[in-house]
């Protein structure tokens, strides 16, 4: 029996929306292993043999309805509980009627309509035309397809954390400047990095194969991160000033590298003359609606010794008292942000902002800036962090994407962790991908470490094999990925503050294997379009070995990837259609023979291209 409660479909959802301005895609969610078939039938909510004018699809005199087509869905993937099916279609009108047809392996046949759902018999059964029960997609507006910038998709970013990543102008350092990386940073040490170190290594990022860079704010702040704006418009001293950063930006496109800059919209620093304007004021501060102040004084120092969100007054974010939170429904604070995200687009050139903490601004706000930035730079690439789904945000008139941390969630539980079996970690990056449109997916920011995270060889407790592992499931997933600067030599490092060390730029002290195997994985994934498709083609997750042999194919590209993730040296059976193939080993760059099974050495890999 097909369990009927398991089956899920919503119109203008993940599950139902348009690719591109002639495609519609659709996918329907059932219980695991219950559905051998499953087929969508679509046509136009018109198209009738005789009667039905007017578009009224209770006229009476509507007979025959000649617009249903029938087209077979493939099952896109598993999870542990659900099996999810995908069609798309191109409505010949830019408009549809649909519902779906299951088939179980004991002959049972169900037709899914958005009020009901049918036990039929034979392909006459009078159901299948009965549209006031069918799905309805009213119509294909252009205007509402979800459409991020095209260059995204092959964008290989670089995050770099301006104070730690190199001191290119000593004479604007701190007066409390560190020797560089003379010791582990601490919550409130400062080394003298800035934005001229980041023109000076811009080769360095070139061979990389770096093509955007990804900064935290470079905008005046006390703290050595700068999350606690002082003045929005003001590059900080210690970093430079707006030359330096607009011949920051020129060199980086002359590299064909894109720039993105932090937007911290929902909460603002202590010292800022808002802020400040508040404690001296009080409730007659001209600024006193910009911040969620409950009551004077701001800070009750009779509960000190509490938790902060008990002497807090005003809302701040994570109760941290340097940050209060911005009102940008205040229509002067959203004026304000607004032409802050104007002026680095239009003043600078820059190619995409990622916006700080932005689940915890309201949607109204960021439609707003969505349409204001766009109507500058149509290409901006738009990006939220947000650590859960996020498909709130992902319709198209917010976001072009968000941080991808369900899916850095399941590397690093498969990877480092170990805490997930290769069928589980199956399912969790199913998962994700099923719960975003393919498009969403494309660009999808896909990490291992931040400043906000462990790094990554940290995480897999210093075992190198593995974070070359990790890195190499990254570069052959769809979405665009990241690297935090200094992972790709080995530095490592915990949870903040000891995850924002020094880069160390002294060759003899990085490790060439990392590096060498991350600028290979760059090119293969430039070279390779395969490799960034959203497709992922699972062929065997073996739970007792730790093994994963996966496909991504593209057109007539097939390329196969191979993971030995465990401490111990595998024979893994090789599916009928890789043994005994010619095949070219991409990653070492040489033509093989495979034999029926494939053996790997510990936390080993292959990577192979059907000749």
């Amino acid at each position: 029996m097909i369990t009927k409660a398991a089956i899920y479909h919503r119109s203008h959802s993940s599950y139902s929306y348009t690719y591109d301005k002639d495609t519609l895609h659709l996918r329907i969610r059932t219980a695991k292993g219950e559905v051998d078939n499953a087929t969508l039938r679509i046509g136009d909510p018109y198209d009738w043999t005789s009667g039905g004018g007017g578009g009224n699809l209770n006229a009476e005199d509507a007979m025959g309805w000649s617009g249903g087509e029938n087209f077979v869905m493939k099952k896109e993937c598993e999870t542990e509980l659900f099996d999810y099916w995908f069609c798309e279609a191109q409505p010949r009108f830019l408009r549809a009627r649909y519902a779906f047809i299951l088939e179980s392996k004991e002959n049972e046949k169900l037709l899914v309509t958005e009020k009901q759902i049918f036990t039929i018999t034979d392909d006459s059964d009078p159901v299948l035309s009965q549209l006031l029960n069918f799905y309805c997609f009213p119509y294909m507006n252009p205007i509402d397809v979800f459409s991020p910038p095209e260059w995204v998709k092959d964008t290989i970013w670089y995050q770099i954390f301006p104070e730690r990543f190199a001191n290119g102008d000593p004479s604007i350092s701190p007066n409390n400047t560190l020797p560089w990386g003379s010791e582990d940073p601490k919550t409130n040490s400062f080394f003298g990095g800035d934005l001229q170190g980041v023109i000076d290594h811009l080769d360095y990022l070139q061979d990389l194969g770096i093509t955007g860079l990804y900064f935290t704010p470079i905008t005046q702040g006390k703290t050595n991160h700068k999350y606690d704006t002082v003045d929005y418009l003001k590059v900080d001293p210690a970093f430079g000033d707006n030359d330096t950063v607009r011949t920051l930006i020129e060199e980086a496109h002359k590299r064909g590298m894109k720039v993105m800059l932090d937007a911290v919209f929902n909460h603002i620093g202590a010292d800022s003359i808002q802020w400040q304007d508040v404690i001296k004021n009080g409730k007659d501060s001209k600024f006193i609606d910009w911040f969620y102040v409950e009551q004077f004084p701001l800070i009750d120092e009779s509960k000190k010794d509490q938790h902060s969100k008990e002497y807090l007054n005003y809302r701040a974010f994570a109760f941290a008292q340097n940050m209060p939170k911005l009102n940008t429904e205040n229509p002067e604070v959203m004026e304000y942000l607004l032409e802050v995200g104007r002026y680095w687009v239009r003043d600078f050139d820059i190619d995409a902002w990622r916006l700080d903490v932005a689940n915890e601004v309201d949607q109204r706000f960021w439609r707003r800036f969505r349409d204001e930035l766009k109507a500058i730079k149509p290409e901006i690439y738009i990006l939220g962090e947000a650590w859960h789904d996020s498909m709130n945000w992902l319709a198209g008139d917010q976001f072009d994407a968000v941080m991808n941390y369900p899916l850095s969630d399941a590397m690093i539980g498969f990877f480092a962790n170990e805490n997930l079996s290769a069928n589980q970690f199956k399912y969790a990056v199913n998962d994700v991908n099923a719960s975003y449109p393919i498009g969403v997916n494309e660009v999808a920011f896909s990490l291992l470490d931040s400043h906000d995270t462990a790094r990554i060889i940290h995480r897999c407790s210093g075992n190198k094999e593995k974070v070359k592992l990790a890195y190499l499931f990254q570069f052959t997933h769809s979405g665009t990925p990241c690297i935090y600067y200094g992972s790709e030599i080995g530095l490592d490092g915990g949870s903040d503050p000891l995850n924002r060390k020094c880069m160390i730029w002294e060759e003899s002290q990085h490790d060439m294997n990392m590096k060498q195997h991350i600028m290979q994985i760059i090119k293969l994934r430039k070279l390779h379009p395969a490799l960034r498709a959203h497709n992922i083609n699972w062929l065997t997750t073996d739970d007792e070995q730790q093994c994963l042999i996966y496909q991504k194919v593209l057109n007539d590209e097939c390329i196969t990837i191979v993971i030995n993730n465990s401490a111990s040296t595998v024979n893994l059976p090789l599916p009928n259609t890789l043994a005994n193939h010619n095949v070219i080993d991409i990653y070492n760059e040489v033509t093989c023979k495979l034999e029926k099974t494939i053996t790997l050495p510990p936390f080993g890999f292959a990577m192979y291209q059907n000749e």
